[in-house]
Parts: structure tokens; C-alpha cells; sequence
């Protein structure tokens, strides 16, 4: 009786750590884990500066300043944002800070657009409080 515990013992431990050392062959190292948090840490960044410089052109200010929002708000929400809605926005920054730096003079769409993306920023800080 004793030796068929000691056998089934043995044979459970063997089942059970089958699985584990063939998952392990599946995991990423180290350096490369460390790469992709870095990728992601430095695109995060540069899609803060693009929504961040969008906010600091005086045009800009201009139109919120008229629409009644605080770019300081915005500006300060801007670190909080994360995801999706990083992304989105700072596509939408950097399409209006390409516009508006090769001498557009048409601003019916960049306002739109302007006015949005500090609506939104304004309502993710809003939320977060």
C-alpha cells in the first residue's frame, strides 16, 4: 500500500510538472521584455510631446481661449492618458501640427479638431478626479 502512494506520488509530480517546463519554453527573455517596455515608454513620450506641442502654439490657445477651455488643465492631463486615447489623440495633433506648420490658413477642420482634442483631455481629467 505504502509503495502504490510512493508510485502515484511520483507519477501526479511528473504530470503536473510536465506542462510547466514545456510552458517555459515559451517565454521571452529578459532583454527583449526590457526592449519592448522601453519601445512603449518612448512612443508613449513622443505622443505626449506631439499633443503637448499642439497645446503650447498661440493659435491655439487662441481658439480654446474663445471656446472657454483651460489649456493648463489639458496640458496637465496630458501625462494621464494612456492607450488608445493617447494614440488617437496625438494622431490627431500631429495632423493638425503639420497643417498648421506648412502655412494652412484654412482652420475650419484644425479648429474642429483642436476643439476636440482638448474636450476630450478635459473630460479624461474630469474623470479621473
Amino acid at each position: 500500500m505504502n509503495l502504490v502512494r510512493r508510485s502515484l506520488a511520483v507519477l501526479l509530480a511528473v504530470l503536473v510538472s510536465a506542462p510547466v517546463a514545456s510552458a517555459q519554453n515559451h517565454v521571452i527573455g529578459k532583454s527583449a521584455l526590457d526592449k519592448a517596455v522601453h519601445e512603449r515608454a518612448a512612443r508613449d513620450q513622443a505622443d505626449r510631446e506631439a499633443i503637448r506641442t499642439l497645446l503650447e502654439r498661440q493659435d491655439v490657445r487662441e481658439v480654446a481661449k474663445q471656446a472657454g477651455l483651460s489649456i493648463e488643465k489639458a496640458t496637465a492631463a496630458v501625462s494621464t492618458l494612456q492607450g488608445d486615447d493617447l494614440q488617437q489623440l496625438a494622431s490627431q495633433a500631429r495632423h493638425v501640427n503639420n497643417e498648421l506648420a506648412g502655412g494652412a490658413t484654412t482652420v475650419v477642420i484644425t479648429t474642429t479638431t483642436i476643439i476636440i482634442i482638448l474636450l476630450i483631455v478635459i473630460l479624461i481629467v474630469l474623470i479621473a478626479d
